[in-house]
C-alpha cells in the first residue's frame, strides 16, 4: 500500500518537475542538469573565491579545534560540533554503497574524478556556509534559523528582489520538508533494516520491531533540539568513522604493495577508460556524481547544521565547512574506492558477484570486496550502516524542523518531528525501495535549484566577508581578538 502511493507521488512529481530533464542520462554519456548545475557552480565558485579550499586548509584546522576562539563569539555550539552535525548527515550510506556503484558503472577511473569534485565542493560548501551564518537569526525560544530559508529571503530582500527572494525560500523549504522525510529519515531507515535484518532473522519476519525501536532511539534525541543532537553526533561521528576507516585501512595496509598499482589503473581509466564505462564523458559523469549526493555541498542543507554555530565571524564558519567533502569524499569515499579496486571484486568474476553487479548492489560489493580479507566483515557493515543511518536521520531530522519552522512557525515545530518519528515506523514495512529512491533523489537534488541560484546573486557578500577576514589575519588584528588559553 505505502509502496503503491510513493510511486504515485513519485509520478506526479515527476511530470511537474521534469523529471527526465533534470535527473535522466543517455547510458552514461551525459550529464543530468542538476549534476551539471552543481558541477559549474564548484568550479565557478572556487576559482571566484580565490581557492580558499586550498589557502585556508590549516587555518580553517585551527578555527575546528578552538583556537580561534573570542568573547564576541555568539551561537549555541561549537564550530566543530557544528561540523560532526553536518558530517553526520553527508558521511551516510553513499560513502559504502554509492562509490561501489560508481565504479561498477564507470570503472576505477571514477574514483579520480570523485576526487577532484570533493576537492572542488569544499569551496561551493564554504560559500554556501558563510551565507548562512551572515544572515541566521536567533528566535525568541533561543534556537536558531539560518539556511538557504534565510539568506535566500533576506539576502535578496537587500538585494532588492523580494519576491523572488521569498518564492524561491519557499520552494527550497519545501524540498527540504520533502528530502528530510524521503532520504534522510524513509532510505536510511529501509537501508539500515535490510543490513540488519540479514544477521538478526527476526527481523526479517517483524521489520516494525526495529522501526519502532529505531524511533524511540531518534525521539529521545531529536525532542531535546540542537544541542541534543551536537552532543550525540560529536560522539556518533567520530565512533562510525573510527570502525569504518580502520577496516579499510587494515585492508589497505594488508595490501599496500598494491596501492600504487590501484592508483596507476585510477588515473590511467579516468582519461582513457574501457569501453564498458561509456567512454571518458561516462567516467566524469559517476565520479562527479558521486560527489555530488555524498558531500551534499551546494544542495543546501549543510548550512542548517552551521548556523547555530559559536563564532564572531560568519567567514570563520565557512572555512571550518571546507573539511566537509574533503572528509566525506575525498578520504572516506577514496578508501572505499581503493578497496573495491583493489581486491578487483567490480569485474566480476563469479556468480554471485556477476549477480551483484548486475542488480547494482553497492553495499553487498563493498561488503564482498572487504570480505575478501575480513570474513566477518558482514558484521561491521551491519553495525556501520545502522550508525550511518541513524547519524544522518538526527542530523536531518533537525535540517526538516528548521524548514518547517520557517514555513509555519516554530511553536508547531513538535508537529513535525512526530511526523518524522511516525515516518520512521511507516518505513520499516516498505518492501520496495524503486520508488522511495526515485523520490528521494528528485526532491533532494531539487534543492540545488533556488539554493545556487541564491549564492550566485550574493556571492559579492562573502567575497567582501573574506577579504576583510584575510587583511586582518594579515594584520595581527585576529590574534589579538583570539582567548589566550
Amino acid at each position: 500500500m505505502l509502496s503503491s502511493v510513493l510511486e504515485s507521488i513519485n509520478g506526479f512529481l515527476g511530470s511537474v518537475l521534469f523529471f527526465d530533464i533534470l535527473f535522466g542520462q543517455v547510458e552514461g554519456t551525459s550529464i543530468p542538469f542538476l549534476v551539471a548545475w552543481l558541477l559549474f557552480a564548484a568550479v565557478y565558485f572556487t576559482i571566484a573565491m580565490g581557492f580558499p579550499n586550498l589557502r585556508f586548509f590549516k587555518h580553517a584546522f585551527e578555527v575546528m579545534l578552538g583556537k580561534w576562539q573570542t568573547k564576541d563569539d555568539k551561537g549555541l555550539i561549537t564550530p566543530f560540533q557544528s561540523l560532526t552535525t553536518a558530517l553526520s548527515a553527508t558521511v551516510g550510506l553513499g560513502n559504502i554503497a554509492g562509490v561501489a556503484v560508481a565504479i561498477m558503472i564507470g570503472g576505477p577511473g571514477a574514483t579520480f574524478w570523485m576526487i577532484v569534485a570533493g576537492l572542488l565542493n569544499m569551496t561551493l560548501k564554504f560559500t554556501e556556509v558563510t551565507l548562512s551564518l551572515q544572515y541566521r537569526t536567533f528566535l525568541p525560544d533561543g534556537s536558531v534559523l539560518g539556511g538557504g530559508m534565510r539568506y535566500l529571503s533576506e539576502g535578496l530582500k537587500e538585494k532588492g528582489l523580494p519576491k523572488l527572494g521569498r518564492i524561491l525560500a519557499w520552494i527550497f523549504a519545501l524540498f527540504m520538508l520533502g528530502g528530510a522525510l524521503g532520504g534522510g529519515n524513509a532510505f536510511q531507515v529501509s537501508q539500515a533494516l535490510g543490513a540488519v535484518k540479514g544477521q538478526i532473522p527476526l527481523l526479517a519476519e517483524q521489520p516494525w520491531i526495529f522501526g519502532v525501536g529505531l524511533a524511540i532511539l531518534t525521539g529521545m534525541v531529536i525532542i531535546g533540539g540542537v544541542k541534543s543532537i551536537a552532543h550525540v553526533t560529536e560522539k556518533i561521528v567520530p565512533l562510525m568513522v573510527v570502525i569504518y576507516v580502520s577496516a579499510s585501512l587494515y585492508i589497505l595496509f594488508i595490501n599496500f604493495s598494491h596501492i600504487p598499482e590501484a592508483f596507476a589503473l585510477i588515473i590511467k581509466e579516468a582519461f582513457a577508460p574501457t569501453a564498458v564505462a561509456g567512454g571518458i564523458a561516462g567516467v566524469i559523469v559517476q565520479g562527479f556524481k558521486r560527489a555530488s549526493f555524498s558531500s551534499e555541498a551546494g544542495i543546501g542543507s549543510a548550512p542548517i547544521a552551521h548556523a547555530p554555530a559559536k563564532v564572531k565571524y560568519p567567514v570563520r564558519q565557512g572555512m571550518v565547512a571546507l573539511y566537509e567533502p574533503f572528509i566525506d569524499t575525498v578520504v572516506i569515499c577514496t578508501m572505499t574506492a581503493l578497496v573495491v579496486v583493489i581486491t578487483g571484486v567490480y569485474g566480476g568474476g563469479t556468480e554471485t558477484l556477476d549477480a551483484i553487479i548486475e542488480a547494482k548492489q553497492g553495499a553487498a560489493l563493498t561488503s564482498a570486496a572487504y570480505g575478501t580479507v575480513i570474513s566477518w566483515f558482514p558484521v561491521i557493515l551491519t553495525i556501520s550502516v545502522t550508525l550511518f543511518a541513524f547519524s544522518t536521520m538526527i542530523s536531518w531530522s533537525y535540517y526538516g524542523d528548521r524548514a518547517w519552522v520557517y514555513l509555519f512557525g516554530a511553536r508547531s515545530g513538535i508537529i513535525f518531528k512526530l511526523i518524522f518519528l511516525a515516518v520512521i515506523v511507516l518505513a520499516s514495512l516498505v518492501d520496495k525501495l524503486g520508488p522511495l529512491v526515485d523520490l528521494t533523489d528528485l526532491l533532494f537534488l531539487s534543492m540545488a535549484l533556488p539554493n545556487i541560484i541564491g549564492l550566485y546573486l550574493l556571492q559579492d557578500k562573502v567575497k567582501e566577508a573574506l577579504k576583510e577576514y584575510r587583511q586582518k589575519l594579515k594584520s595581527g588584528e585576529l590574534e589579538q581578538e583570539r582567548i589566550k588559553e
